[in-house]
């Protein structure tokens, strides 16, 4: 429950971003949209409040009774909600899950069966937080005392409700470990893109070193050759200085073949550095985990490449900034789908709403692929906000 998300096709729809699972909210929307996903479940909490008000118990039981359901609800939402992004410390999670577990078989004890539906909270919490050894204990554990509450209340049969308690608490074993691998998986992803930049480095120098190897010991003998043969042997010191030419022009065109391919940036590539680059100049970088190309053609991605190195190139050296947000999402425009980059920071500094020879020249590039280029101050600093075309509407990724 503590776990769902939007749509995962949401972001290529339409202009808003997905809530990523596992991780933790980005700006106010996010908040809201997870908060909903874990609150519209305190809908079965009903029974408990109709029990309050229907003065069925004394003025200190009800006082009593609303305090606890409140401490008890406080406690939920806070653990279920930071483990969905930056979970507590163990300690902290162990006296939340400590508070849930003192105060469902309190209240059912002291209050009656209208309050069992506590047991339901605290399954789902041990399911969500607990590591899965501790979990497949501590939600049996739940049931159990549930029955023992219903012992209290003349309550003998084992019904539907323990049968809800453990398998719903065994379902968020599953929903968690669901998470954690989705988490990893985006560790992973990253570090493929570390290593994919890694391996282009070491592909460029071998094939330098197998290009020109050959070439420049070829072009020094050959020289050695014509230095030798020019006084005596003119002609042939000729001969010997055209196949130099002939031999450096060749080894020309293997260069620019090699590095063709080199030179035409990766998106995934660039975000790696930029992570780099940002840290390295003090700079609280979020970026995202990793970009969605579906549809997105080589030329388009190199162009966003060089936006975002521009882009990061001008927050490090001329805005003054220490934050600085990345965002990659697919958008639906009057023009068709496009993949947007924006980058922000809250400098003071940069090119103000102008444009300077390298967003100019950025301008061009994009337009090349098909793109377009926004850049200016907003009220917190500078945006610059480039975005290129995608595939169609049914081919479009999620977004980043």
């Amino acid at each position: 429950m503590s776990t769902m998300t939007e749509d995962p096709q949401a972001g290529a729809r339409g202009p808003e971003p997905q809530v990523r699972i596992g991780q933790g909210p980005r700006d106010r929307r996010e908040v809201l949209i997870k908060l909903l996903w874990i609150g519209v479940w305190l809908v079965f909490l009903s029974s408990p409040v109709h029990d309050l008000t229907s003065g069925h118990h004394t003025t200190a039981g009800t006082v009593a009774g609303a305090a606890g359901l409140a401490v008890f609800v406080v406690a939920y939402l806070s653990l279920v909600f930071r483990n969905m992004g930056r979970p507590f410390s163990p300690r902290a999670v162990a006296v939340l899950l400590g508070t849930l577990a003192v105060l469902a078989p309190a209240l059912g004890y002291g209050l009656g069966t209208h309050w069992t539906g506590l047991f339901v909270y605290l399954s789902v919490a041990c399911g969500a937080t607990l590591p899965p050894r501790l979990a497949v204990w501590a939600i049996p554990g739940s049931a159990v005392l549930m029955y023992l509450v219903g012992l209290r209340w003349g309550v003998y049969a084992v019904d539907e409700d323990l049968l809800l308690v453990v398998l719903i608490g065994c379902a968020m074993i599953g929903v968690s470990q669901l998470v954690r691998t989705t988490v990893e998986l985006r560790k992973a992803r990253a570090t493929v893109a570390q290593l994919a930049a890694n391996e282009e480095r070491l592909r460029l120098a071998r094939d330098l070193h197998d290009l020109l190897g050959h070439s420049l010991s070829l072009i020094t003998l050959k020289s050695e050759l014509a230095g030798r043969m020019l006084p005596d042997h003119p002609d042939k010191a000729a001969q010997q200085v055209a196949d130099i030419e002939q031999v450096s022009r060749q080894a020309l065109v293997d260069v620019r073949e090699a590095v063709t391919g080199y030179r035409r940036p990766r998106l995934a590539v660039e975000l790696a550095g930029t992570q780099v680059a940002l840290t390295a100049a003090g700079v609280t970088a979020e970026l995202p985990d990793g970009p969605d190309l579906d549809g997105v053609d080589r030329e388009a991605e190199s162009a966003l490449a060089w936006a975002l190195r521009e882009a990061v190139t001008n927050v490090v050296r001329h805005s003054g900034a220490d934050r600085c947000a990345v965002r990659l999402l697919h958008r639906q425009t009057l023009d068709g789908p496009v993949l947007e980059l924006t980058v922000e920071d809250n400098g003071t500094g940069g090119s103000g709403g102008g444009f300077g020879n390298g967003l100019t020249g950025l301008t061009e590039r994009l337009e090349k692929a098909g793109g377009t280029l926004e850049a200016g101050r907003f009220r917190h600093g500078f945006r610059l906000v480039a975005r290129v075309p995608a595939a169609a509407a049914g081919d479009i990724g999620s977004g980043a």
